[in-house]
């Protein structure tokens, strides 16, 4: 079995496409290869700056030839479909056979194939996926009419077994595959031939190329951590800076320089950007002063002087980079030890969303939210407000619009400049967090608070315009934010009732749209007095200013599409009405219990436990929902949990049976008097122990012990279930039966809706 190695020799392929592109031409050349009937043992994609490498190892040496047999229309046929049947299967009428079938005789087709050698499957395989590659961004250059990501200068393709390598045929817009390469541009840049993947791997690195990004990787780590232990210092580590500077170079050769005094009073995330961003290089620290004090610079070749004057070249570079960022810097602190007025003036004629107004309109919004917030979470009320009017300020600094990266970092230094109290920096600091599933999320009550507030004023609002994700497509990222919200309020274990605080703030907006004169013809049942009701106001209560209760009812069941029907008139067709509020904060605590869903089934939680506890009421607490889920996950994991699921859902299916045939709701006037059997006793003494102790263990939150004090009911409902018959002939006895059933299901609904839970 012949050994397969291709290599697509080029330009410098940027570094950020060449992972994909090693997985893209692995799927291309293997897949192609199976489905023309070859089979390999194992494949392996490499790259580097200026080439892509595939080796196939085990491959067979020809397909193997495929009989087939196509059956084709009746002997007695029209003609038409005779002569599509021959087209489909490109033979001739000579060629077809004719045989006896069920309904008379019937055409025939035997298509035979034969194998073809791996040579030409791979030419042919090759072409296309050269022609096709899927390159991010590609060019074309000189006449022709190919594009790859730069100029394509060669293609070597050899097939190697004992006899020896082979050159695969293969021509490709003027350019003819060879066994030929090259080594590094500078250090070995002449033609050398290899018969190979083990000569051409070995040739390479003679030839000063390391072939594996991998490799590449692990030499630079190791060389730079050298380097900056000679001199006391630590690497910061950095994985995606090392991937990306690992696909720049086929040599790595890391330099080590140290920082100007005059730059080392910047703050050390303005050091690291500006040599990361600007320059790839890697930042350098020195514990014993917490500062940043050096850096290495990875170099492609080794020079006669060690790489010198590599080195003063790009310490000059980064000297105008940092004076650059030191002028920012000094500009940028006087502006916040005058209270940063400017900033915020400014701000008013940067527009956040056309419809949604300005930056200085959602940092007054979400202040606002902060507040109300605050105490919901440990934290002081002014502080969270301050904080929020504080947190987007920095985006109109001279730092932040260099260094786009450091937004809420620079926010810190500047509100600890301008005299704020730490934990006000820190929230101006965190208040984007988390920023992805990844990120850590903040802690402390204040960044909390405003995180929380900027992310729901997001959602909020961008669910007042209508302006949600569909599909795949999320351009304004409210899915990560909906997953902030989630993980914020996880992690701080804060009880946040969002029916009523999204409401709250989605009044908050109408009335700031009003008092801008957005909303020019407000409802006339408009009630300013309901903003200054507390959050913990009732859901009903927060609804009963908008229109009839049965009116909303009706709204809230047909949806979004009744609200256009209900919707006053206003002048601006993107106004939103009081009554649609109603549907916005259902719509986006679904969207919520959606990204929710997703989060615990991460953590092995099924979707139709999280189901069960989300149709029960507190659902838009996700602390709740979340401590229910684990508990109801964890007890269903026992014997005693799946059986009393078992036992649940058969009393709710008799009870919804019965109650269906009889039109009546069997739901009061159980009577143990009425028990015929020790088994139904039983079950009404089981009931009447495990009611208060499931409420009192509901109310205090102790959902372990909710789930043991039901978890006792299982052998008396399968008790009775044996050896019971609920529709007794005797109808005082069928409904008190039927009663007891009623029981049995209320006492699961206080936890669950056990009829979700499959299985």
């Amino acid at each position: 079995m012949p050994d397969l190695l291709i290599e697509l020799f080029s330009e410098e392929i940027p570094a950020r496409m060449q992972p994909r592109a090693r997985e893209d031409l692995k799927r291309l050349i293997t897949d192609g290869l199976v489905e023309a009937g070859l089979t390999y043992a194992s494949a392996g994609a490499f790259s580097t700056p200026r080439r892509l490498a595939l080796t196939v190892e085990g491959l067979t040496a020809h397909s193997p030839t495929t009989r087939e047999e196509r059956k084709g229309p009746r002997l007695d046929a029209p003609e038409a479909a005779l002569e599509g049947f021959l087209r489909s299967t490109g033979l001739t009428r000579e060629q077809l056979q004719a045989r006896d079938d069920k309904k008379g005789q019937v055409w025939f087709a035997v298509i035979e194939k034969p194998g073809r050698p791996a040579a030409a499957i791979v030419a042919e395989v090759l072409e296309a996926a050269i022609r096709t590659f899927p390159w991010p961004k590609s060019m074309r250059w000189g006449a022709g009419p190919l594009r790859w990501v730069r100029p394509l200068h060669g293609v070597l393709c050899i097939l190697t077994d004992e006899a020896g390598a082979e050159i695969v045929p293969l021509t490709v817009e003027g350019i003819t595959a060879g066994n030929q390469t090259r080594g590094h541009r500078f250090m070995a840049p002449d033609a050398f031939t290899v018969t190979s993947f083990e000569d051409y791997a070995a040739k390479l690195r003679r030839a000063k190329v390391m072939l594996d990004a991998t490799e590449r990787a692990d030499e630079i780590r190791s060389q730079a951590e050298n380097l900056a232990f000679a001199r006391g210092w630590n690497i910061v580590s950095d994985e995606a800076l090392l991937a990306e500077v690992a696909g720049l170079v086929e040599w790595p050769v890391p330099l080590m320089g140290v920082i100007e005094d005059r730059f080392l009073t910047l703050p050390p995330e303005v050091l690291q950007t500006s040599m990361k961003e600007h320059q790839k290089f890697f930042s350098a620290l020195n514990p014993a002063t917490g500062r940043i004090e050096g850096f290495v610079t990875v170099a492609n070749i080794e020079t006669p002087d060690d790489g010198a004057t590599i080195l003063a070249g790009n310490q000059r570079v980064l000297a105008a980079r940092l004076s650059d960022a030191a002028f920012f810097w000094q500009n940028d602190l006087r502006e916040a030890k005058s209270g940063m007025t400017a900033w915020a003036e400014g701000l008013k004629s940067v527009t956040f969303q056309s419809k949604l107004g300005s930056q200085a309109d959602r940092i007054a919004r979400i202040a606002a939210l902060a507040r109300e917030i605050a105490p919901l979470v440990g934290a002081d009320p002014d502080q969270a407000e301050r904080a929020a009017r504080l947190a987007k300020l920095d985006l109109r600094s001279a730092m932040v619009g260099e260094f786009p990266e450091l937004q809420g970092t620079m926010g810190r230094y500047y509100a600890l400049e301008a005299g704020e109290p730490a934990a006000v920096a820190e929230a101006a600091r965190d208040h984007y967090k988390p920023l992805g599933p990844s990120d850590e999320v903040p802690t402390a009550p204040v960044s909390v608070a405003v995180a929380l507030a900027d992310k729901l004023d997001t959602l909020t609002g961008f669910w007042a315009i209508d302006e949600k994700p569909t599909g795949s497509k999320d351009p304004f990222a409210l899915r990560r934010a909906a997953l902030g919200v989630i993980r914020l309020i996880q992690q701080s274990r804060s009880q946040v009732a969002l029916a009523a605080l999204l409401s709250h703030h989605y009044h908050k907006m109408l009335s700031i749209w009003k008092e801008q004169g957005r909303l020019v013809e407000a409802p006339d049942d408009y009630a300013d007095a309901q903003l200054d009701k507390p959050l913990a106001v009732k859901e009903a209560e927060l609804k009963g200013h908008l229109l009839k209760k049965s009116l909303v009812a009706e709204t809230v069941e047909k949806g979004a599409a009744a609200v256009t029907s209900l919707e006053r008139p206003f002048a601006n067709l993107w106004s939103v009405s009081l009554l649609k509020g109603e549907v916005l904060v259902r719509d986006l605590l679904s969207f919520l219990h959606d990204r929710l869903k997703v989060h615990l089934r991460e953590q092995g939680i099924r979707h139709d436990i999280i189901d069960a506890v989300l149709a029960q009421e507190g659902s838009d607490d996700l602390v709740q929902v979340v401590a229910r889920a684990t508990a109801l996950n964890d007890m269903l994991k026992t014997e005693d949990g799946k059986n009393l699921t078992q036992g649940l859902k058969r009393a709710g299916n008799i009870l919804a049976q019965a109650e269906e045939k009889d039109g009546v709701e069997y739901s009061f006037g159980a009577d143990p008097k009425f028990a015929e059997t020790e088994e139904e006793r039983a079950l009404f003494a089981a009931l009447d122990a495990a009611d208060p102790a499931i409420r009192r263990a509901m109310e205090a939150q102790d959902y372990p012990a909710a789930m043991s004090a039901i978890a006792a009911l299982r052998a008396p409902i399968d008790a009775f279930f044996e050896a019971v018959q609920v529709n007794s002939d005797n109808q005082i006895i069928r409904r008190n039966r039927l009663n007891l059933l009623s029981r049995i299901r209320e006492a699961g609904r206080q936890i669950a809706d056990f009829t979700k839970i499959e299985g």
